[in-house]
């Protein structure tokens, strides 16, 4: 089963969406799975994994009443407050939801750099790892370095590194990227994903532009530690799903049929729904 491993919904009225303005005009309306529905055809995509897109519980709680309705998403990756008093019974709450399959903290917009080395943080990542929750890392380049600490810290626990942790594309200044991805691919319980590249990329982006990063990281994690996502609709600023898609399958033409169905698929089936004791069909 192909699976798209990253995508988002959204309704504008909802007010979830601080990052999302009227400047980002191809993506400030409201998209639903019915918008995405075509795509998947397409892509031969039979199942997806909703991503969080917003700091807010009311967000995941709406994700996971839209996944609840629709046979499509497998999982959904959410959002708690890592910093409330309760977050670990939050966390309890959260993960008694069946479709739950993982949490992302935005790390990318807090402030404090070193926010992931803070040592509250332990026992919420072990509560993680015991009910099975995959942390999705949404971090920039800078953040790197942390996250290996952290990843070290608990070897239980399952980390996908989104969109290659969104290395500088469009500048071509990816050496420092480079050494950090393959010390984090050094660590047996990291999985990066493919996605959100596009939009690090250079606005007139060619596939060209992606190959390096794209082949660094498929020589450091191997093809059974890499997830496919559309990062759809964020995706729309850069071309869109289809692109993307046909980008991807470029990119990894060189691969045998078993590593392409990992990547497309069986990957994220395993990361995500086999360590919550589900399956993807």
């Amino acid at each position: 089963m192909r699976i798209d491993a990253h995508h988002h919904v959204w309704r504008l009225g909802r007010g979830d969406y601080g990052w999302l303005t009227p400047a980002l005009a191809p993506i400030y309306r409201d998209f639903d799975l019915s918008d995405l529905a075509p795509h998947l055809t397409a892509a031969g995509i039979a199942g997806t994994i909703l991503v969080q897109a917003a700091p807010m519980e009311a967000e995941t709680h709406f994700l996971l009443e839209v996944a609840e309705s629709a046979d499509i998403v497998r999982g959904v990756v959410g959002w708690i407050d890592f910093d409330a008093p309760d977050a670990l019974a939050r966390i309890d709450a959260l993960a008694s939801w069946k479709l739950l399959v993982g949490l992302r903290p935005m790390v990318q917009d807090i402030a404090d750099d070193d926010w992931l080395l803070g040592p509250h943080l332990a026992k919420l990542l072990d509560a993680m790892a015991g009910h099975g929750l995959v942390f999705d890392a949404l971090v920039l380049p800078r953040h790197l370095p942390r996250l290996l600490h952290v990843v070290r810290r608990h070897p239980e626990l399952q980390f996908v590194l989104d969109h290659f942790g969104k290395p500088h594309l469009a500048t071509g200044d990816i050496a420092e990227w480079r050494g950090d991805i393959a010390r984090l691919a050094c660590e047996p319980n990291v999985v990066c994903k493919l996605s959100g590249l596009v939009t690090e990329a250079a606005k007139d982006w060619h596939v060209s532009d992606l190959r390096d990063a794209v082949d660094h990281a498929l020589a450091c994690f191997g093809a059974q530690r890499m997830l496919w996502g559309s990062d759809w609709p964020v995706v729309n600023l850069a071309g869109g799903y289809d692109t993307w898609f046909a980008a991807a399958e470029s990119l990894l033409e060189g691969l045998s049929a078993d590593d392409k169905a990992a990547i497309f698929g069986g990957n994220a089936a395993r990361v995500y729904l086999a360590r919550r004791g589900r399956h993807a069909a």
